[in-house]
Protein backbone atom coordinates (compact mmCIF):
# COMPACT_ATOMS: atom_id res chain seq x y z
CA UNK A 1 0.00 0.00 0.00
CA UNK A 2 1.25 3.29 -0.70
CA UNK A 3 -0.22 6.86 0.63
CA UNK A 4 -0.87 9.21 -2.89
CA UNK A 5 -1.53 12.87 -1.54
CA UNK A 6 -3.01 15.14 -4.40
CA UNK A 7 -2.43 18.80 -3.83
CA UNK A 8 -4.23 21.40 -6.28
CA UNK A 9 -1.68 24.22 -7.13
CA UNK A 10 -2.32 27.61 -5.59
CA UNK A 11 -4.16 30.30 -7.88
CA UNK A 12 -3.44 31.85 -10.88
CA UNK A 13 -4.81 34.91 -12.40
CA UNK A 14 -6.63 32.89 -14.52
CA UNK A 15 -8.19 31.17 -11.82
CA UNK A 16 -9.10 34.49 -10.20
CA UNK A 17 -10.65 35.33 -13.13
CA UNK A 18 -12.60 32.24 -13.33
CA UNK A 19 -10.91 31.67 -17.36
CA UNK A 20 -10.87 28.21 -18.13
CA UNK A 21 -7.03 27.01 -18.11
CA UNK A 22 -6.72 23.41 -19.36
CA UNK A 23 -3.25 22.68 -20.88
CA UNK A 24 -2.29 26.52 -21.12
CA UNK A 25 0.54 26.88 -19.16
CA UNK A 26 -0.74 30.01 -16.46
CA UNK A 27 2.37 30.61 -13.45
CA UNK A 28 1.31 31.11 -10.22
CA UNK A 29 0.37 34.69 -8.76
CA UNK A 30 1.06 35.91 -5.54
CA UNK A 31 -1.68 34.64 -3.66
CA UNK A 32 -0.58 31.28 -5.20
CA UNK A 33 2.47 31.21 -3.69
CA UNK A 34 1.19 32.15 -0.54
CA UNK A 35 -1.33 29.28 -0.42
CA UNK A 36 1.42 27.00 -1.88
CA UNK A 37 3.62 28.03 1.15
CA UNK A 38 0.55 27.40 3.40
CA UNK A 39 -0.34 23.90 2.50
CA UNK A 40 3.44 23.12 3.03
CA UNK A 41 3.18 24.31 6.15
CA UNK A 42 -0.34 22.34 7.13
CA UNK A 43 1.68 19.12 5.10
CA UNK A 44 4.63 19.03 8.06
CA UNK A 45 2.31 17.26 10.62
CA UNK A 46 2.97 14.44 8.31
CA UNK A 47 6.26 12.55 7.14
CA UNK A 48 6.63 12.24 3.09
CA UNK A 49 8.89 10.34 1.18
CA UNK A 50 8.85 12.11 -2.06
CA UNK A 51 7.04 14.82 -4.45
CA UNK A 52 5.88 14.73 -7.97
CA UNK A 53 4.36 17.09 -10.38
CA UNK A 54 2.63 17.85 -13.06
CA UNK A 55 5.15 20.11 -15.28
CA UNK A 56 2.83 22.91 -15.86
CA UNK A 57 4.43 25.85 -14.50
CA UNK A 58 1.71 26.28 -11.47
CA UNK A 59 1.88 22.90 -10.57
CA UNK A 60 5.61 22.21 -10.87
CA UNK A 61 5.97 25.93 -8.86
CA UNK A 62 4.07 25.04 -6.11
CA UNK A 63 5.55 21.52 -5.63
CA UNK A 64 8.78 23.33 -5.23
CA UNK A 65 7.37 25.89 -2.89
CA UNK A 66 5.84 22.70 -0.47
CA UNK A 67 9.47 20.84 -0.93
CA UNK A 68 10.83 23.35 0.55
CA UNK A 69 8.83 23.94 3.52
CA UNK A 70 8.91 20.19 3.77
CA UNK A 71 13.00 19.42 3.54
CA UNK A 72 12.65 17.22 0.36
CA UNK A 73 14.39 17.03 -2.96
CA UNK A 74 13.14 19.09 -5.76
CA UNK A 75 9.86 17.38 -7.35
CA UNK A 76 10.18 14.63 -10.35
CA UNK A 77 7.76 16.38 -13.09
CA UNK A 78 5.55 13.19 -14.62
CA UNK A 79 3.36 14.84 -17.58
CA UNK A 80 1.01 12.27 -17.48
CA UNK A 81 -0.52 13.96 -14.32
CA UNK A 82 -0.83 17.42 -16.52
CA UNK A 83 -4.59 18.89 -16.26
CA UNK A 84 -7.03 17.83 -18.68
CA UNK A 85 -7.05 19.89 -22.18
CA UNK A 86 -9.87 21.75 -22.67
CA UNK A 87 -8.71 23.04 -26.43
CA UNK A 88 -10.66 25.72 -27.78
CA UNK A 89 -12.78 26.68 -24.52
CA UNK A 90 -9.05 27.37 -22.98
CA UNK A 91 -8.74 31.18 -21.95
CA UNK A 92 -12.72 31.14 -22.04
CA UNK A 93 -14.80 32.29 -19.03
CA UNK A 94 -17.92 30.17 -18.37
CA UNK A 95 -20.31 32.93 -20.08
CA UNK A 96 -18.20 33.07 -22.96
CA UNK A 97 -17.86 29.36 -23.12
CA UNK A 98 -21.73 29.13 -23.20
CA UNK A 99 -21.65 31.66 -25.65
CA UNK A 100 -19.37 30.05 -28.13
CA UNK A 101 -20.68 26.35 -27.25
CA UNK A 102 -23.92 25.63 -25.48
CA UNK A 103 -24.68 22.93 -23.76
CA UNK A 104 -24.84 19.92 -26.17
CA UNK A 105 -22.58 21.44 -28.71
CA UNK A 106 -18.76 19.27 -28.59
CA UNK A 107 -16.05 21.48 -27.81
CA UNK A 108 -13.22 20.91 -30.27
CA UNK A 109 -9.67 19.61 -28.79
CA UNK A 110 -11.69 18.97 -25.16
CA UNK A 111 -10.19 15.54 -23.54
CA UNK A 112 -12.73 13.43 -22.20
CA UNK A 113 -13.17 13.03 -18.84
CA UNK A 114 -12.23 8.63 -19.16
CA UNK A 115 -9.60 9.84 -21.15
CA UNK A 116 -7.79 11.97 -18.49
CA UNK A 117 -8.48 8.80 -16.17
CA UNK A 118 -6.66 6.48 -18.85
CA UNK A 119 -3.30 8.41 -18.93
CA UNK A 120 -3.74 9.84 -15.00
CA UNK A 121 -4.49 6.31 -13.10
CA UNK A 122 -1.82 3.93 -14.72
CA UNK A 123 0.84 7.39 -13.80
CA UNK A 124 -0.58 7.08 -10.19
CA UNK A 125 0.20 3.45 -10.18
CA UNK A 126 3.45 3.85 -11.40
CA UNK A 127 4.33 6.29 -8.42
CA UNK A 128 2.97 3.95 -6.40
CA UNK A 129 4.64 0.71 -7.37
CA UNK A 130 8.03 3.15 -7.44
CA UNK A 131 7.55 3.81 -3.88
CA UNK A 132 5.85 0.91 -2.55
CA UNK A 133 4.68 1.70 1.25
CA UNK A 134 5.37 5.03 1.14
CA UNK A 135 3.88 8.52 1.31
CA UNK A 136 3.89 10.41 -1.80
CA UNK A 137 2.97 13.81 -2.44
CA UNK A 138 1.28 14.63 -6.45
CA UNK A 139 0.90 18.02 -7.40
CA UNK A 140 -2.08 18.39 -9.73
CA UNK A 141 -4.97 20.13 -11.18
CA UNK A 142 -8.72 20.39 -10.15
CA UNK A 143 -10.13 18.92 -13.58
CA UNK A 144 -7.16 15.78 -12.74
CA UNK A 145 -8.70 15.59 -9.14
CA UNK A 146 -12.10 15.72 -9.89
CA UNK A 147 -11.66 12.83 -12.02
CA UNK A 148 -10.25 11.08 -9.69
CA UNK A 149 -12.54 11.49 -6.95
CA UNK A 150 -15.57 10.88 -9.17
CA UNK A 151 -13.78 7.45 -9.63
CA UNK A 152 -13.19 6.70 -6.46
CA UNK A 153 -16.83 7.42 -4.90
CA UNK A 154 -18.59 6.31 -8.40
CA UNK A 155 -19.72 9.72 -9.18
CA UNK A 156 -21.00 11.08 -6.01
CA UNK A 157 -18.35 13.20 -5.43
CA UNK A 158 -17.62 15.93 -5.83
CA UNK A 159 -21.21 17.03 -5.62
CA UNK A 160 -22.34 20.26 -7.43
CA UNK A 161 -21.90 23.20 -4.23
CA UNK A 162 -18.15 21.55 -3.70
CA UNK A 163 -14.61 22.97 -4.67
CA UNK A 164 -11.78 21.84 -5.24
CA UNK A 165 -9.89 24.57 -3.96
CA UNK A 166 -6.15 25.90 -4.75
CA UNK A 167 -3.80 24.74 -2.42
CA UNK A 168 -6.25 21.66 -1.07
CA UNK A 169 -4.74 18.04 0.26
CA UNK A 170 -7.18 15.21 -1.01
CA UNK A 171 -5.90 11.88 0.77
CA UNK A 172 -5.81 8.48 -1.94
CA UNK A 173 -4.15 5.28 -0.84
CA UNK A 174 -2.78 2.76 -3.63
CA UNK A 175 -4.03 -0.43 -2.89
CA UNK A 176 -4.94 -3.73 -4.90
CA UNK A 177 -4.09 -1.77 -7.96
CA UNK A 178 -6.72 1.27 -7.72
CA UNK A 179 -7.09 4.15 -5.92
CA UNK A 180 -9.09 4.56 -2.69
CA UNK A 181 -10.44 7.53 -1.74
CA UNK A 182 -9.14 8.30 2.25
CA UNK A 183 -9.91 12.21 2.69
CA UNK A 184 -11.47 14.69 0.57
CA UNK A 185 -10.51 17.97 1.30
CA UNK A 186 -13.60 19.33 0.29
CA UNK A 187 -14.58 23.90 0.25
CA UNK A 188 -18.73 24.60 -0.18
CA UNK A 189 -18.97 27.10 -2.69
CA UNK A 190 -20.89 30.30 -2.56
CA UNK A 191 -24.17 29.96 -4.29
CA UNK A 192 -23.39 32.18 -6.82
CA UNK A 193 -20.10 29.84 -7.74
CA UNK A 194 -22.30 26.82 -8.26
CA UNK A 195 -22.20 25.40 -11.85
CA UNK A 196 -19.41 27.16 -12.74
CA UNK A 197 -16.70 24.85 -14.39
CA UNK A 198 -13.54 24.36 -12.26
CA UNK A 199 -10.83 25.69 -14.03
Amino acid sequence: MTRISIVRHGQTDWNLHKRIQGSTDIPLNRTGRAEAAEAGVRLRERDWDAIVASPLARAEETARIIAGELGLSAPVTIPDITERHHGEIEGLTFNERQAQFPDGVAVPGLESRQDVLDRVLPALGRIAEQHQGKSVLVISHGGVIGTLLRHATDGERPRHDELIANGSVHDFVWQGGDLVLTHFDATVRHVDDVFKPIA
